[in-house]
């Protein structure tokens, strides 16, 4: 037996090492079409990404085309119903994490990882329902008994920037126990902030971990803030595509200006 022992701890010290990483599986994804040309250039700047910054950047859209006379589209939902326009005309990418644009740009290769840009943060909140009817005031309040909470969770086929939140909010102070309460309360794992939101909408859930923006522009949620000691951030970020129209770069650049900033804000983006 120890011979059979020795033998086998050889052979696996012996085996070389396998690296797979994102650059190694560029292209190699279910939405990738190398048939389509990548050709933005069209006299129209067109930002595609998944929602929920697509609604605080029409706004500094709006401005920057009253002040320029450039078109601005800002393009968004799941990426199934966009990912053939964008691969052939996407001047801008955003990601609404750092680990959903890994993902996108294992998709769309003719846009450069090494020039993803973080333009904006937010913080985890919990939206409940208008008038939060169950007095739901921080995380604890998740794990009382009949909560029912919603999570968003690419569950490895949806890329969501959601994917994780709710185990890194309840990880946070290194209880396990806080982990495994909010795991009891959970009633769906929704494939998407949309699909969340549809859940809470619908009367399913009581509370959802999310970000400021969703319950800032819905009228049927409203937002509870969470301690400092259970916020999480994450970014949204933006790529330039190399073939972009010369404008893009300077609507990147007004994204962040004092007045783009002030707008940005009102839903819950911060620098």
């Amino acid at each position: 037996m120890r011979l059979t022992t020795l033998f086998t701890t050889t052979i696996l010290a012996a085996a070389p090492a396998f690296a797979d990483t994102a650059a190694d599986r560029r292209g190699d994804t279910a939405f990738n079409d190398p048939s389509i040309e990548h050709a933005p250039q069209d006299g129209v700047v067109k930002l595609y990404g998944a929602g929920g910054p697509h609604t605080a950047f029409r706004k500094v859209a709006a401005v920057f085309e009253e002040q320029t006379g450039t078109s601005v589209e800002v393009i968004a939902g799941p990426e199934s119903k966009w990912t053939a326009d964008a691969q052939a005309d996407a001047d801008i990418l955003w990601g609404t994490s750092e680990q959903s644009m890994t993902a996108f740009l294992l998709t769309y290769t003719a846009f450069d990882p090494a020039k993803v840009e973080p333009i904006y943060l937010r913080p985890t909140v919990i939206a409940v329902k208008a008038g939060n009817p169950l007095n739901i005031d921080d995380f604890d309040d998740l794990l009382a008994d009949g909560v029912r909470v919603v999570v968003t969770e690419g569950a490895g086929v949806y890329n969501t920037s959601g994917t994780g939140t709710w185990e890194d909010v309840a990880g946070r102070l290194g209880s396990l126990d806080d982990i495994s309460g909010l795991r009891r309360n959970i009633v769906a794992y929704a494939l998407g902030s949309g699909a969340s939101y549809g859940v809470i909408s619908n009367g399913d859930a009581d509370a959802w971990i999310t970000w400021p923006n969703w319950p800032i522009t819905k009228d049927d949620l409203d937002m509870v803030e969470l301690s400092e000691d259970r916020v999480i951030y994450r970014d949204v970020n933006v790529v330039l595509s190399p073939d972009a129209d010369p404008e893009a770069q300077a609507f990147l650049d007004f994204l962040i200006t004092d007045e783009a900033q002030e707008l940005m804000a009102t839903e819950g983006w911060q620098r």
